[in-house]
């Protein structure tokens, strides 16, 4: 399994922050409520749910055991007390609480099994809970990865990549999540693939993003060479989407979002 560096995702998820608080603004809140972060990363949109349940709690969880520790040193419950984060596979959810609301914003591209995913959520919701998620789906960051796959494909880079076999990312739609949502007892509301600009400026914030969120590619690459590889991808790009007046670097992305609720 990669290995996260939090403190840079941290640095460089801007994007995907905005998105969160996007999906945040969507839901009905209620003070008092219990709510499940799938996927939390470095917190910091944890805590923000957190505000909106002053008189509830948020449980963030996480594969990754260095976005965990990082999330629970940036955010120590001594000043967070209505937070609680923890390491857990989003496949493999058990825990003894039960939730109003279950939440995950740019995770769930990472997990392959999506009907376990929702199983599991539903098994810790109450009646009438509802969900929102949002990650990447069918058709997510194409020309980026494709940019990707030429330059893996140079001499230069080939050899760190000869034994690429499995597929990195999991982008659905609607298709594959309506017969998962109604196995899981889940009434879909709303299951959308949704086109999303994704803005960096200049080539140093898509090199970034790039470098904080394509771990599995990147790290093929030996640590010395790593930076040489990322700026090769991200030249590319650049040469064939070239940057706009403003500086900016635009990326088209596309995002499944999910709203439903336990029956």
């Amino acid at each position: 399994m990669h290995r996260w560096d939090a403190a840079d995702y941290a640095k460089n998820s801007s994007q995907q922050a905005l998105w969160a608080r996007e999906l945040i603004e969507r839901i009905p809140w209620r003070g008092d409520a219990h709510v499940l972060d799938v996927g939390c990363g470095d917190g910091k949109i944890t805590v923000e749910l957190a505000q909106r349940v002053p008189e509830g709690r948020v449980m963030g969880i996480d594969v990754s055991a260095e976005m965990v520790r990082f999330a629970t040193e940036r955010f120590p419950a001594a000043q967070y007390p209505n937070v609680a984060f923890r390491q857990m596979d989003a496949v493999q959810i058990d825990l003894p609480e039960r939730f109003d609301i279950v939440f995950s914003n740019a995770a769930l591209h990472w997990v392959r099994d999506h009907r376990a995913f929702l199983l599991g959520a539903a098994s810790v919701m109450k009646p009438g809970a509802r969900m929102f998620t949002s990650c990447g789906g069918r058709g997510n960051a194409e020309a980026v990865r494709q940019t990707m796959l030429d330059v893996i494909a140079r001499p230069r880079w080939r050899e760190f990549f000869k034994d690429e076999r499995d597929q990195t990312y999991w982008f659905f739609d609607h298709a594959d999540y309506e017969p998962w949502l109604a196995e899981a007892g889940l009434t879909p509301l709303r299951v959308e693939l949704v086109p999303k600009d994704m803005i960096h400026f200049g080539a140093h914030g898509l090199a970034g993003w790039f470098r904080t969120t394509w771990l599995p590619h990147t790290q093929r690459v030996p640590e010395a060479q790593r930076e040489e590889f990322v700026s090769e991808v991200v030249g590319e790009y650049i040469r064939r989407y070239p940057i706009d007046e403003k500086g900016n670097v635009h990326v088209q992305m596309v995002r499944l979002e999910v709203e439903a609720r336990k029956r």
